[in-house]
């Protein structure tokens, strides 16, 4: 079965400068964060070694956190963007049966940022965008964002929203906690909020073309979705939408495996948003490739539905 993983990061040594200070105050055990960032450097060594031996034909590479939103100098943001597109798009050429790719983008300058979209698209060849939750403490669904929707609903591509290694802002209820406050539990909390401020915030109105991808099963949203419609009726009129949120998540959002190896999450997040909805993904090297292939082919699932999963949408979605 031909298997395409679509939240695969690589890094560039030096492509940001504040990268390295964040990386030391990461709290993970040294050995393990130090193979991440072997691993995160390399493109075709260790990559395609692990690829060939777990039956991964595509990764689907995107930057990993800390990326260009951690820059405070929107020009600076918009020339490390520049190179790490370059740099990916290079990449995928040497292989091109292997890798595809999402672009970074400098939204500090909104402005800017529409114009590397428009080149990494239609001049690199890049599949879309992902970028790492918030910009400096800004949401997609604010004003000075809309033109970026425009420019994807238009390039016909989708913008894969990711956790951001460095949060926002910092909740109380995480304190005394840390192991709260990262992947097990407040990536998900935050970067589902912000999806869901996509959609309460009416870009999908403005936008009904255009789409995020959501990795960790969708941050948990398809299991969301019948409290969130059922407490809808309670909006103020002012502040309705065209439809209910659960529309939007089945027509504006998408749903990837990366990080959750569980069937019994896998069944709900189908059932919520359709087969035609949900990607397989890694999060490689920051989980077990073979681990995830292993859960994958053992879905329980006719071998069409399980193709669709494995490789026919994000085709079909990415236009791979």
């Amino acid at each position: 079965m031909r298997i395409v993983a679509v939240e695969e990061a690589f890094s560039i040594p030096g492509a940001i400068r504040q990268e390295e200070v964040i990386r030391q105050h990461m709290a993970v055990p040294e050995e393990i964060k130090q193979e991440w960032f072997r691993r995160l450097d390399d493109l075709t060594e260790l990559r395609l070694a692990d690829m060939d031996a777990n039956g991964v034909d595509v990764q689907v590479l995107s930057y990993s956190t800390p990326g260009v939103e951690v820059i405070e100098d929107p020009a600076e943001a918009v020339a490390a963007a520049r190179r790490i597109n370059d740099y990916l798009a290079k990449a995928v050429a040497a292989h091109p049966t292997r890798f595809a790719g999402f672009a970074t983008l400098p939204l500090q300058d909104p402005k800017a940022a529409v114009a590397e979209l428009r080149r990494a698209v239609e001049e690199l060849g890049l599949k879309g965008v992902l970028y790492n939750d918030h910009v400096r403490g800004h949401y997609l669904d604010e004003p000075q964002f809309r033109p970026v929707w425009a420019e994807l609903e238009r390039l016909g591509v989708t913008l894969y929203l990711h956790p951001a290694v460095i949060p926002a802002d910092n909740w109380h209820v995480f304190d005394g906690y840390p192991v709260l406050v990262g992947p097990s539990w407040g990536w998900t909390a935050t970067t589902g909020a912000h999806a869901l401020r996509l959609i309460y915030g009416g870009v999908f109105d403005q936008f009904p073309r255009a789409s995020v991808m959501l990795g960790h099963m969708g941050e948990l949203l398809p299991f969301q979705m019948a409290r969130l419609d059922s407490r809808y009726d309670q909006v103020p009129a002012e502040h309705r939408l065209q439809h209910l949120p659960s529309y939007y998540l089945r027509n504006n959002v998408y749903v990837t495996t990366s990080g959750v190896m569980s069937h019994a999450a896998l069944l709900g997040a189908v059932h919520a948003v359709g087969a035609d909805r949900v990607l397989f993904s890694i999060d490689y090297p920051f989980e077990s490739s073979a681990e995830a292939v292993a859960f994958l082919r053992s879905a329980p699932y006719a071998p069409a539905d399980l193709a669709r999963i494995a490789h026919g949408n994000a085709e079909r979605i990415l236009g791979l």
